[in-house]
Protein backbone atom coordinates (compact mmCIF):
# COMPACT_ATOMS: atom_id res chain seq x y z
CA UNK A 1 0.00 0.00 0.00
CA UNK A 2 0.91 3.90 -0.50
CA UNK A 3 3.12 5.19 2.51
CA UNK A 4 0.38 7.72 3.53
CA UNK A 5 3.43 10.28 4.65
CA UNK A 6 3.66 10.85 1.09
CA UNK A 7 0.48 12.73 1.13
CA UNK A 8 -0.62 16.34 1.56
CA UNK A 9 -4.18 16.95 2.37
CA UNK A 10 -5.67 19.62 0.20
CA UNK A 11 -9.69 18.93 0.19
CA UNK A 12 -10.19 17.32 -2.44
CA UNK A 13 -7.27 15.16 -2.49
CA UNK A 14 -3.89 14.68 -1.50
CA UNK A 15 -0.65 15.56 -4.02
CA UNK A 16 2.80 16.37 -3.73
CA UNK A 17 4.63 19.20 -5.37
CA UNK A 18 8.09 18.90 -6.31
CA UNK A 19 9.82 22.27 -7.84
CA UNK A 20 11.30 22.03 -10.96
CA UNK A 21 14.87 22.23 -10.38
CA UNK A 22 17.54 21.76 -12.97
CA UNK A 23 21.17 20.98 -12.71
CA UNK A 24 23.08 24.33 -12.56
CA UNK A 25 26.78 23.83 -13.92
CA UNK A 26 29.09 26.01 -12.94
CA UNK A 27 31.65 26.90 -14.93
CA UNK A 28 35.29 28.53 -14.02
CA UNK A 29 38.27 29.87 -15.92
CA UNK A 30 42.01 29.61 -14.12
CA UNK A 31 44.39 32.87 -14.75
CA UNK A 32 47.83 32.29 -15.42
CA UNK A 33 50.09 34.56 -13.91
CA UNK A 34 53.66 35.52 -16.19
CA UNK A 35 56.52 37.57 -15.62
CA UNK A 36 55.53 41.35 -16.00
CA UNK A 37 52.47 43.56 -15.00
CA UNK A 38 52.65 45.50 -18.00
CA UNK A 39 49.97 43.77 -20.27
CA UNK A 40 46.70 43.07 -17.98
CA UNK A 41 42.97 43.00 -18.54
CA UNK A 42 40.09 42.63 -16.71
CA UNK A 43 36.63 41.19 -17.91
CA UNK A 44 33.60 41.32 -15.19
CA UNK A 45 30.23 39.85 -15.67
CA UNK A 46 27.67 41.16 -13.88
CA UNK A 47 24.08 41.10 -12.74
CA UNK A 48 24.12 37.15 -12.79
CA UNK A 49 20.86 35.39 -11.50
CA UNK A 50 19.81 31.75 -10.79
CA UNK A 51 16.13 31.43 -11.04
CA UNK A 52 14.74 27.96 -10.03
CA UNK A 53 12.29 26.69 -12.57
CA UNK A 54 8.55 25.26 -11.30
CA UNK A 55 6.52 22.71 -11.43
CA UNK A 56 2.65 23.08 -10.29
CA UNK A 57 -0.30 20.06 -10.90
CA UNK A 58 -3.65 22.03 -11.14
CA UNK A 59 -6.81 19.85 -11.10
CA UNK A 60 -10.86 21.01 -12.02
CA UNK A 61 -13.07 19.03 -12.04
CA UNK A 62 -16.79 17.77 -12.96
CA UNK A 63 -19.04 15.07 -10.53
CA UNK A 64 -22.65 13.90 -11.45
CA UNK A 65 -24.46 11.71 -10.16
CA UNK A 66 -27.89 9.17 -11.59
CA UNK A 67 -30.03 8.23 -8.53
CA UNK A 68 -32.78 7.91 -10.98
CA UNK A 69 -33.64 10.67 -12.52
CA UNK A 70 -31.17 11.28 -14.77
CA UNK A 71 -27.35 12.70 -14.24
CA UNK A 72 -27.50 15.32 -11.84
CA UNK A 73 -24.63 17.90 -11.17
CA UNK A 74 -22.88 17.19 -7.89
CA UNK A 75 -19.75 19.43 -7.99
CA UNK A 76 -17.02 21.27 -10.04
CA UNK A 77 -14.30 23.08 -9.37
CA UNK A 78 -14.03 25.96 -10.01
CA UNK A 79 -18.02 26.75 -9.89
CA UNK A 80 -18.33 30.39 -9.28
CA UNK A 81 -22.11 30.28 -8.49
CA UNK A 82 -21.86 27.32 -6.40
CA UNK A 83 -24.51 25.22 -7.97
CA UNK A 84 -22.67 21.91 -8.62
CA UNK A 85 -21.98 22.75 -12.41
CA UNK A 86 -18.63 23.68 -13.56
CA UNK A 87 -18.38 27.27 -14.16
CA UNK A 88 -15.91 30.42 -13.86
CA UNK A 89 -15.72 34.40 -14.22
CA UNK A 90 -13.24 35.64 -16.56
CA UNK A 91 -13.24 39.48 -16.85
CA UNK A 92 -17.26 39.71 -16.09
CA UNK A 93 -17.57 37.02 -18.89
CA UNK A 94 -18.87 33.42 -17.37
CA UNK A 95 -18.35 30.64 -18.81
CA UNK A 96 -19.93 27.37 -17.82
CA UNK A 97 -19.59 23.71 -18.57
CA UNK A 98 -23.05 22.78 -20.36
CA UNK A 99 -21.69 25.64 -23.06
CA UNK A 100 -18.88 23.12 -24.06
CA UNK A 101 -21.70 19.96 -25.71
CA UNK A 102 -19.71 17.74 -27.70
CA UNK A 103 -21.26 18.19 -31.20
CA UNK A 104 -20.56 14.58 -31.88
CA UNK A 105 -21.83 12.71 -28.87
CA UNK A 106 -25.61 12.44 -28.38
CA UNK A 107 -24.88 11.79 -24.57
CA UNK A 108 -23.29 14.49 -24.13
CA UNK A 109 -24.14 17.95 -22.11
CA UNK A 110 -20.92 19.90 -21.87
CA UNK A 111 -17.29 19.47 -21.25
CA UNK A 112 -15.00 20.56 -18.62
CA UNK A 113 -14.33 24.02 -19.27
CA UNK A 114 -11.26 24.33 -22.11
CA UNK A 115 -11.18 28.17 -21.23
CA UNK A 116 -9.47 27.24 -17.86
CA UNK A 117 -5.70 27.75 -17.79
CA UNK A 118 -2.83 27.75 -14.86
CA UNK A 119 -3.40 31.46 -15.04
CA UNK A 120 -7.39 31.46 -13.76
CA UNK A 121 -8.03 27.52 -12.61
CA UNK A 122 -8.70 28.77 -8.30
CA UNK A 123 -6.82 26.55 -5.99
CA UNK A 124 -8.73 23.35 -4.88
CA UNK A 125 -8.30 26.02 -1.33
CA UNK A 126 -11.50 27.26 -2.94
CA UNK A 127 -13.06 24.80 -4.03
CA UNK A 128 -16.85 23.92 -3.12
CA UNK A 129 -18.31 20.66 -2.58
CA UNK A 130 -21.50 20.98 -3.16
CA UNK A 131 -24.62 19.26 -1.60
CA UNK A 132 -25.76 15.38 -1.77
CA UNK A 133 -28.41 16.04 -4.29
CA UNK A 134 -30.51 13.35 -2.70
CA UNK A 135 -30.26 14.29 0.95
CA UNK A 136 -29.47 17.76 0.74
CA UNK A 137 -26.66 17.32 2.78
CA UNK A 138 -23.57 19.77 2.69
CA UNK A 139 -20.33 17.64 0.93
CA UNK A 140 -17.43 18.14 2.91
CA UNK A 141 -15.31 16.25 0.63
CA UNK A 142 -15.36 15.06 -3.00
CA UNK A 143 -17.28 11.72 -2.78
CA UNK A 144 -19.84 12.08 0.38
CA UNK A 145 -22.82 10.43 -1.14
CA UNK A 146 -24.87 9.04 2.23
CA UNK A 147 -27.70 7.45 0.27
CA UNK A 148 -26.56 5.08 -2.26
CA UNK A 149 -28.82 2.47 -3.91
CA UNK A 150 -28.77 -0.08 -6.65
CA UNK A 151 -28.97 1.14 -9.76
CA UNK A 152 -27.18 4.46 -8.58
CA UNK A 153 -24.13 5.30 -10.82
CA UNK A 154 -21.75 8.61 -10.54
CA UNK A 155 -19.09 9.76 -12.60
CA UNK A 156 -15.85 12.07 -12.04
CA UNK A 157 -14.15 13.68 -15.30
CA UNK A 158 -10.77 15.48 -13.54
CA UNK A 159 -8.85 17.94 -15.85
CA UNK A 160 -5.15 18.22 -15.18
CA UNK A 161 -3.50 21.02 -16.57
CA UNK A 162 0.85 20.52 -15.74
CA UNK A 163 2.19 24.30 -15.85
CA UNK A 164 5.59 25.86 -16.40
CA UNK A 165 7.51 22.35 -16.70
CA UNK A 166 6.81 18.62 -18.51
CA UNK A 167 6.40 16.12 -15.46
CA UNK A 168 5.67 12.79 -14.83
CA UNK A 169 1.51 12.52 -13.52
CA UNK A 170 0.33 9.23 -11.40
CA UNK A 171 -3.09 8.90 -10.37
CA UNK A 172 -3.15 7.75 -6.34
CA UNK A 173 -5.46 6.86 -3.62
CA UNK A 174 -4.71 6.08 0.13
CA UNK A 175 -7.07 5.51 3.54
CA UNK A 176 -9.05 3.21 1.33
CA UNK A 177 -11.97 1.38 3.99
CA UNK A 178 -14.57 -0.66 2.96
CA UNK A 179 -16.39 -1.11 6.44
CA UNK A 180 -19.42 -3.12 7.26
CA UNK A 181 -21.10 0.17 9.22
CA UNK A 182 -24.36 0.01 10.45
CA UNK A 183 -25.80 -3.82 11.22
CA UNK A 184 -29.57 -4.06 9.47
CA UNK A 185 -31.72 -6.87 10.35
CA UNK A 186 -31.80 -6.95 6.27
CA UNK A 187 -28.30 -7.55 5.87
CA UNK A 188 -27.04 -9.70 8.79
CA UNK A 189 -29.89 -12.32 7.52
CA UNK A 190 -27.10 -12.84 4.26
CA UNK A 191 -23.94 -10.85 5.58
CA UNK A 192 -24.00 -12.25 9.31
CA UNK A 193 -20.75 -10.76 9.60
CA UNK A 194 -21.68 -7.47 8.92
CA UNK A 195 -18.07 -7.54 6.48
CA UNK A 196 -17.54 -4.37 4.14
CA UNK A 197 -18.89 -5.54 0.62
CA UNK A 198 -19.86 -2.06 -1.06
CA UNK A 199 -16.51 -1.62 -2.90
CA UNK A 200 -16.56 -5.39 -4.11
CA UNK A 201 -20.06 -4.78 -5.35
CA UNK A 202 -19.74 -1.21 -7.15
CA UNK A 203 -18.88 -1.59 -11.04
CA UNK A 204 -16.03 0.84 -11.85
CA UNK A 205 -14.38 2.39 -15.05
CA UNK A 206 -11.12 4.36 -15.17
CA UNK A 207 -10.23 5.97 -18.34
CA UNK A 208 -8.94 9.39 -20.58
CA UNK A 209 -11.79 11.05 -21.33
CA UNK A 210 -10.14 12.82 -24.18
CA UNK A 211 -13.22 14.66 -24.76
CA UNK A 212 -13.56 15.91 -21.12
CA UNK A 213 -17.39 15.41 -21.40
CA UNK A 214 -17.77 13.37 -18.89
CA UNK A 215 -18.78 10.26 -21.41
CA UNK A 216 -16.99 7.40 -22.05
CA UNK A 217 -17.12 7.44 -25.98
CA UNK A 218 -16.83 3.78 -28.26
CA UNK A 219 -14.58 3.99 -31.16
CA UNK A 220 -16.81 5.52 -34.49
CA UNK A 221 -15.96 5.18 -38.17
CA UNK A 222 -14.13 8.71 -39.33
CA UNK A 223 -12.33 9.97 -42.30
CA UNK A 224 -9.19 12.21 -41.39
CA UNK A 225 -7.44 14.20 -43.59
CA UNK A 226 -4.14 15.72 -42.33
CA UNK A 227 -3.17 19.40 -43.67
CA UNK A 228 0.35 20.09 -43.31
CA UNK A 229 2.45 23.43 -43.86
CA UNK A 230 4.94 22.83 -46.36
CA UNK A 231 6.15 26.30 -46.38
CA UNK A 232 10.67 27.06 -46.07
CA UNK A 233 9.96 27.73 -42.60
CA UNK A 234 9.47 24.04 -41.30
CA UNK A 235 12.54 23.24 -42.61
CA UNK A 236 15.24 25.59 -43.44
CA UNK A 237 17.30 27.33 -40.45
CA UNK A 238 17.20 30.49 -41.74
CA UNK A 239 13.57 31.01 -41.91
CA UNK A 240 12.96 29.65 -37.97
CA UNK A 241 12.75 25.97 -39.34
CA UNK A 242 15.42 24.21 -37.24
CA UNK A 243 14.41 23.65 -33.46
CA UNK A 244 17.30 22.28 -31.60
CA UNK A 245 21.14 21.14 -32.62
CA UNK A 246 19.99 17.61 -31.14
CA UNK A 247 20.04 14.26 -33.49
CA UNK A 248 16.55 13.18 -34.21
CA UNK A 249 15.84 9.31 -35.45
CA UNK A 250 12.90 8.69 -37.64
CA UNK A 251 12.20 5.10 -38.82
CA UNK A 252 16.01 4.41 -38.99
CA UNK A 253 17.14 7.74 -40.53
CA UNK A 254 18.82 9.93 -38.12
CA UNK A 255 20.08 13.61 -38.77
CA UNK A 256 22.34 15.66 -36.81
CA UNK A 257 19.39 18.34 -36.01
CA UNK A 258 15.86 18.39 -35.48
CA UNK A 259 13.64 20.54 -37.73
CA UNK A 260 9.78 21.32 -37.57
CA UNK A 261 9.14 18.85 -40.35
CA UNK A 262 10.76 16.40 -38.79
CA UNK A 263 9.11 16.55 -35.75
CA UNK A 264 5.58 16.52 -38.29
CA UNK A 265 7.09 13.24 -39.64
CA UNK A 266 7.44 11.70 -36.09
CA UNK A 267 4.44 12.85 -34.41
CA UNK A 268 2.29 12.05 -38.09
CA UNK A 269 3.56 8.56 -38.33
CA UNK A 270 3.04 8.28 -35.11
CA UNK A 271 -0.72 9.10 -35.28
CA UNK A 272 -0.83 6.37 -38.19
CA UNK A 273 0.83 3.83 -36.31
CA UNK A 274 -1.73 4.29 -33.04
CA UNK A 275 -4.98 4.15 -35.76
CA UNK A 276 -3.26 0.48 -37.19
CA UNK A 277 -2.64 -1.11 -33.73
CA UNK A 278 -5.70 -0.11 -32.97
CA UNK A 279 -8.04 -1.28 -35.52
CA UNK A 280 -9.44 1.97 -36.35
CA UNK A 281 -11.98 2.46 -38.76
CA UNK A 282 -10.80 4.83 -40.60
CA UNK A 283 -9.55 6.49 -43.99
CA UNK A 284 -7.18 8.88 -43.86
CA UNK A 285 -5.29 11.68 -46.29
CA UNK A 286 -2.42 14.39 -46.18
CA UNK A 287 -2.71 17.31 -48.27
CA UNK A 288 -0.04 20.06 -48.20
CA UNK A 289 0.42 24.23 -48.66
CA UNK A 290 2.82 26.57 -49.47
CA UNK A 291 3.31 29.76 -51.14
CA UNK A 292 4.09 31.21 -54.87
CA UNK A 293 7.77 31.06 -56.22
CA UNK A 294 8.33 34.00 -58.69
CA UNK A 295 6.14 35.14 -61.06
CA UNK A 296 4.29 31.70 -61.09
CA UNK A 297 1.38 33.16 -59.00
CA UNK A 298 0.35 29.85 -58.29
CA UNK A 299 -0.13 28.09 -54.76
CA UNK A 300 2.34 25.42 -54.13
CA UNK A 301 -0.79 23.01 -52.75
CA UNK A 302 -2.37 19.85 -53.19
CA UNK A 303 -2.90 16.42 -52.21
CA UNK A 304 0.30 14.13 -51.05
CA UNK A 305 -1.94 11.10 -50.37
CA UNK A 306 -5.33 10.89 -51.30
CA UNK A 307 -7.93 8.96 -48.53
CA UNK A 308 -7.04 5.23 -47.72
CA UNK A 309 -8.00 2.81 -45.20
CA UNK A 310 -4.54 1.28 -46.20
CA UNK A 311 -2.85 2.56 -43.24
CA UNK A 312 0.45 1.31 -44.40
CA UNK A 313 0.72 3.73 -47.46
CA UNK A 314 -0.05 6.53 -45.64
CA UNK A 315 2.82 5.72 -43.66
CA UNK A 316 4.69 5.61 -46.87
CA UNK A 317 3.34 9.07 -47.84
CA UNK A 318 4.54 10.66 -44.65
CA UNK A 319 7.94 9.14 -44.77
CA UNK A 320 11.01 11.26 -45.88
CA UNK A 321 9.16 14.73 -45.59
CA UNK A 322 12.56 16.83 -45.51
CA UNK A 323 12.94 15.92 -49.23
CA UNK A 324 9.28 16.23 -50.12
CA UNK A 325 8.98 19.45 -48.54
CA UNK A 326 12.07 20.61 -50.23
CA UNK A 327 10.79 19.49 -53.72
CA UNK A 328 7.70 21.46 -53.04
CA UNK A 329 9.43 25.01 -52.02
CA UNK A 330 12.68 25.21 -53.82
CA UNK A 331 12.14 23.01 -56.98
CA UNK A 332 11.15 24.41 -60.10
CA UNK A 333 7.64 26.32 -61.24
CA UNK A 334 4.69 23.00 -60.29
CA UNK A 335 6.81 21.10 -58.42
CA UNK A 336 5.44 18.44 -56.02
CA UNK A 337 6.47 16.63 -52.99
CA UNK A 338 7.29 13.25 -55.40
CA UNK A 339 8.96 15.73 -58.04
CA UNK A 340 11.54 18.49 -58.03
CA UNK A 341 14.84 19.01 -57.42
CA UNK A 342 14.84 20.37 -53.58
CA UNK A 343 17.71 20.74 -51.73
CA UNK A 344 16.57 19.05 -48.18
CA UNK A 345 19.70 20.34 -46.38
CA UNK A 346 18.29 22.70 -43.15
CA UNK A 347 21.18 25.00 -44.09
CA UNK A 348 20.59 25.83 -47.40
CA UNK A 349 17.41 27.11 -47.91
CA UNK A 350 18.00 30.18 -51.18
CA UNK A 351 15.42 30.74 -53.53
CA UNK A 352 12.44 29.23 -51.76
CA UNK A 353 8.90 29.73 -52.48
CA UNK A 354 7.38 32.32 -49.88
CA UNK A 355 3.78 32.91 -48.49
CA UNK A 356 1.60 30.22 -46.51
CA UNK A 357 -1.86 29.66 -49.04
CA UNK A 358 -3.92 28.13 -45.49
CA UNK A 359 -6.85 28.13 -46.84
CA UNK A 360 -5.67 27.02 -50.05
CA UNK A 361 -4.68 23.62 -48.44
CA UNK A 362 -7.76 23.48 -46.03
CA UNK A 363 -9.83 23.37 -49.91
CA UNK A 364 -8.30 21.35 -51.15
CA UNK A 365 -8.30 18.71 -48.47
CA UNK A 366 -12.02 19.27 -48.06
CA UNK A 367 -12.40 18.55 -51.77
CA UNK A 368 -10.74 15.21 -51.44
CA UNK A 369 -13.19 14.34 -48.25
CA UNK A 370 -15.92 15.68 -50.26
CA UNK A 371 -14.86 13.63 -53.97
CA UNK A 372 -13.25 10.58 -51.74
CA UNK A 373 -15.00 10.21 -48.27
CA UNK A 374 -17.28 7.61 -46.96
CA UNK A 375 -20.80 8.48 -47.09
CA UNK A 376 -22.06 8.85 -43.39
CA UNK A 377 -19.00 8.80 -41.75
CA UNK A 378 -17.89 11.69 -39.70
CA UNK A 379 -15.26 13.52 -41.37
CA UNK A 380 -11.89 15.54 -39.49
CA UNK A 381 -9.56 18.00 -40.74
CA UNK A 382 -6.63 18.54 -38.90
CA UNK A 383 -4.35 21.35 -40.46
CA UNK A 384 -1.04 22.40 -39.10
CA UNK A 385 0.93 25.66 -39.41
CA UNK A 386 3.61 27.37 -38.45
CA UNK A 387 3.07 31.08 -39.82
CA UNK A 388 0.81 33.91 -40.76
CA UNK A 389 -1.38 33.17 -43.87
CA UNK A 390 -0.46 34.70 -47.01
CA UNK A 391 -3.98 34.95 -48.46
CA UNK A 392 -3.84 37.12 -51.72
CA UNK A 393 -2.66 40.21 -50.35
CA UNK A 394 -0.05 40.14 -53.21
CA UNK A 395 0.06 39.51 -56.70
CA UNK A 396 -2.66 36.94 -56.13
CA UNK A 397 -6.06 36.50 -54.62
CA UNK A 398 -6.92 32.71 -52.98
CA UNK A 399 -9.10 31.62 -50.36
CA UNK A 400 -8.66 32.88 -47.43
CA UNK A 401 -7.96 30.21 -44.24
CA UNK A 402 -10.95 31.38 -42.00
CA UNK A 403 -13.24 31.21 -45.05
CA UNK A 404 -11.92 27.99 -45.61
CA UNK A 405 -12.41 26.57 -42.47
CA UNK A 406 -16.03 28.10 -42.30
CA UNK A 407 -17.04 26.25 -45.55
CA UNK A 408 -15.73 23.13 -44.40
CA UNK A 409 -17.65 22.93 -41.00
CA UNK A 410 -20.57 24.18 -42.78
CA UNK A 411 -20.48 21.21 -45.38
CA UNK A 412 -19.77 24.03 -48.47
CA UNK A 413 -18.86 21.77 -50.24
CA UNK A 414 -20.07 18.70 -48.51
CA UNK A 415 -19.72 16.88 -46.29
CA UNK A 416 -19.68 18.84 -42.76
CA UNK A 417 -16.32 18.35 -41.19
CA UNK A 418 -14.42 19.33 -37.68
CA UNK A 419 -11.47 21.33 -37.88
CA UNK A 420 -9.03 20.79 -35.82
CA UNK A 421 -5.75 23.35 -35.96
CA UNK A 422 -2.38 23.17 -34.50
CA UNK A 423 -0.46 26.08 -33.41
CA UNK A 424 3.42 26.21 -33.79
CA UNK A 425 4.70 29.69 -32.90
CA UNK A 426 2.71 30.76 -36.11
CA UNK A 427 -0.73 32.73 -36.67
CA UNK A 428 -2.73 31.78 -33.12
CA UNK A 429 -5.39 34.29 -33.67
CA UNK A 430 -6.71 33.11 -37.33
CA UNK A 431 -5.96 28.91 -36.62
CA UNK A 432 -8.44 29.20 -33.61
CA UNK A 433 -10.76 31.23 -35.60
CA UNK A 434 -10.31 28.60 -38.09
CA UNK A 435 -11.27 25.76 -35.02
CA UNK A 436 -14.67 23.92 -34.54
CA UNK A 437 -17.15 21.13 -34.71
CA UNK A 438 -18.79 20.25 -37.80
CA UNK A 439 -21.84 22.09 -37.78
CA UNK A 440 -20.94 24.88 -35.63
CA UNK A 441 -18.92 28.14 -35.16
CA UNK A 442 -14.98 28.40 -35.01
CA UNK A 443 -12.85 29.99 -32.41
CA UNK A 444 -13.83 26.11 -29.80
CA UNK A 445 -10.86 26.07 -27.67
CA UNK A 446 -11.88 22.47 -27.78
CA UNK A 447 -10.38 22.18 -31.29
CA UNK A 448 -6.91 24.48 -31.17
CA UNK A 449 -3.99 23.12 -30.25
CA UNK A 450 -1.09 25.98 -29.21
CA UNK A 451 2.33 25.12 -29.04
CA UNK A 452 4.80 27.35 -27.69
CA UNK A 453 7.49 24.22 -27.98
CA UNK A 454 7.75 22.78 -31.53
CA UNK A 455 8.82 19.33 -29.45
CA UNK A 456 5.09 19.05 -28.29
CA UNK A 457 3.99 18.12 -32.21
CA UNK A 458 4.03 14.46 -31.94
CA UNK A 459 2.16 14.38 -28.09
CA UNK A 460 -0.77 16.63 -29.92
CA UNK A 461 -0.57 14.19 -33.10
CA UNK A 462 -0.53 11.13 -30.58
CA UNK A 463 -3.53 12.64 -28.45
CA UNK A 464 -5.48 13.35 -31.47
CA UNK A 465 -5.20 9.87 -32.18
CA UNK A 466 -6.71 8.99 -29.32
CA UNK A 467 -9.56 10.87 -30.31
CA UNK A 468 -9.90 9.35 -33.20
CA UNK A 469 -11.09 5.72 -31.69
CA UNK A 470 -12.56 4.56 -28.70
CA UNK A 471 -11.28 6.29 -25.29
CA UNK A 472 -8.97 4.69 -23.68
CA UNK A 473 -9.79 2.44 -20.69
CA UNK A 474 -7.39 2.09 -18.54
CA UNK A 475 -8.91 -0.34 -15.58
CA UNK A 476 -12.60 -1.91 -15.49
CA UNK A 477 -13.08 -3.64 -12.25
CA UNK A 478 -14.87 -3.44 -9.13
CA UNK A 479 -14.19 -0.01 -7.75
CA UNK A 480 -12.21 -1.88 -4.85
CA UNK A 481 -9.80 -3.57 -6.98
CA UNK A 482 -9.54 0.04 -9.07
CA UNK A 483 -8.60 1.35 -5.44
CA UNK A 484 -6.21 -1.13 -4.59
CA UNK A 485 -4.23 -0.90 -7.88
CA UNK A 486 -4.25 3.30 -7.35
CA UNK A 487 -3.06 3.17 -3.36
CA UNK A 488 -0.43 0.75 -4.37
CA UNK A 489 3.31 1.84 -4.70
CA UNK A 490 2.96 5.20 -6.41
CA UNK A 491 0.06 4.53 -7.71
CA UNK A 492 -1.36 4.22 -11.92
CA UNK A 493 1.41 5.71 -13.76
CA UNK A 494 -0.57 8.09 -16.47
CA UNK A 495 0.55 8.57 -19.99
CA UNK A 496 1.32 11.44 -21.78
CA UNK A 497 1.07 10.74 -24.91
CA UNK A 498 -1.95 7.82 -25.31
CA UNK A 499 -0.57 7.30 -29.03
CA UNK A 500 1.99 5.11 -27.80
CA UNK A 501 1.11 1.44 -26.71
CA UNK A 502 1.93 1.89 -23.10
CA UNK A 503 -0.33 -0.52 -20.34
CA UNK A 504 -0.43 1.37 -17.15
CA UNK A 505 -1.08 -1.92 -15.37
CA UNK A 506 1.38 -3.98 -16.45
CA UNK A 507 4.33 -2.02 -17.96
CA UNK A 508 7.07 -0.62 -15.60
CA UNK A 509 6.67 3.17 -15.10
CA UNK A 510 9.88 4.23 -16.79
CA UNK A 511 9.00 1.70 -19.85
CA UNK A 512 9.96 3.75 -23.30
CA UNK A 513 6.31 4.09 -24.29
CA UNK A 514 5.26 6.67 -21.50
CA UNK A 515 5.55 10.00 -22.51
CA UNK A 516 5.99 12.72 -19.45
CA UNK A 517 3.17 15.72 -19.79
CA UNK A 518 3.80 18.33 -21.37
CA UNK A 519 3.97 21.65 -18.82
CA UNK A 520 2.36 24.21 -20.75
CA UNK A 521 -0.88 23.89 -18.98
CA UNK A 522 -2.68 22.24 -21.97
CA UNK A 523 -5.67 20.17 -20.13
CA UNK A 524 -6.00 16.38 -20.20
CA UNK A 525 -8.62 14.52 -18.41
CA UNK A 526 -8.82 11.31 -16.95
CA UNK A 527 -12.48 9.86 -15.67
CA UNK A 528 -14.03 7.64 -13.02
CA UNK A 529 -17.20 6.14 -13.46
CA UNK A 530 -19.03 4.11 -11.29
CA UNK A 531 -22.11 2.20 -10.76
CA UNK A 532 -24.64 -0.23 -8.19
CA UNK A 533 -26.08 -2.70 -9.88
CA UNK A 534 -29.51 -3.49 -9.92
CA UNK A 535 -29.04 -6.89 -9.00
CA UNK A 536 -27.22 -6.21 -5.61
CA UNK A 537 -29.08 -7.23 -2.41
CA UNK A 538 -29.10 -6.61 1.47
CA UNK A 539 -25.42 -7.62 1.46
CA UNK A 540 -24.58 -3.89 1.26
CA UNK A 541 -26.81 -1.81 3.60
CA UNK A 542 -25.25 0.50 5.66
CA UNK A 543 -22.24 -0.34 4.52
CA UNK A 544 -19.41 2.40 3.67
CA UNK A 545 -16.48 3.29 1.56
CA UNK A 546 -14.31 5.68 2.29
CA UNK A 547 -10.96 6.88 0.60
CA UNK A 548 -8.75 9.77 -0.73
CA UNK A 549 -8.09 10.31 -4.78
CA UNK A 550 -4.86 12.85 -5.38
CA UNK A 551 -2.23 13.03 -8.68
CA UNK A 552 0.82 12.99 -8.04
CA UNK A 553 3.50 14.57 -10.33
CA UNK A 554 7.42 15.09 -10.79
CA UNK A 555 9.70 16.75 -12.72
CA UNK A 556 10.32 15.10 -16.04
CA UNK A 557 14.10 16.63 -16.02
CA UNK A 558 16.76 14.51 -14.70
CA UNK A 559 13.73 11.90 -14.14
CA UNK A 560 12.95 8.72 -15.90
CA UNK A 561 9.42 8.23 -14.83
CA UNK A 562 10.26 5.48 -12.44
CA UNK A 563 8.61 7.50 -9.43
CA UNK A 564 9.72 8.04 -5.97
CA UNK A 565 9.68 4.34 -4.44
CA UNK A 566 11.68 3.11 -7.58
CA UNK A 567 14.64 5.93 -6.65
Amino acid sequence: MTDNKKFDTIGLSRRKMLAGLGAIGVASAGAGLGTTAYFNDTESFEGNQLTAGQLDLLVDWQQTYDFGEGRQFVSAHPDHDGDGEQSVNIDGDVFSYSDFPDETDPDSNGANLPVLTCENIPPLSEADFGTDPVTGEEMESLVQLTDVKPGDSGEITFSLHLCDNPGYIWMQAANVDDDGGTETEPELIVDPDNMGNLGDAIEARLWYDEDCDNVYDPAEPVDIMLTLDFSGSMLYDQFGGVVSEDDIAINGTTYSETTKIDLVELGTRQFIDFLQNSNADVQVGVAYFDGEKGGDNEPRTGILQPLTGDLSVVDGALSGLRQKLANVVSGGAGSTPSDGDGDPNPFAGGGIATGTYIGEGVDDAQGELDSNGRSGVAKRNIVLSDGESFNGTGSTTFSSPTGAADDARAASPNPATDVYTINVNGSASTLLAMAGPAGGAGGDPLFFNDLDDPLNIPTVFGNLAAQATQEKIIMEDTLANVLAELADGDGIPLDGNRATLYDELSDPADDPDRDAFRGDGVMHCVALEWELPLEVGNEVQGDTLAFDLGFYTEQARHNDGSGPQAA
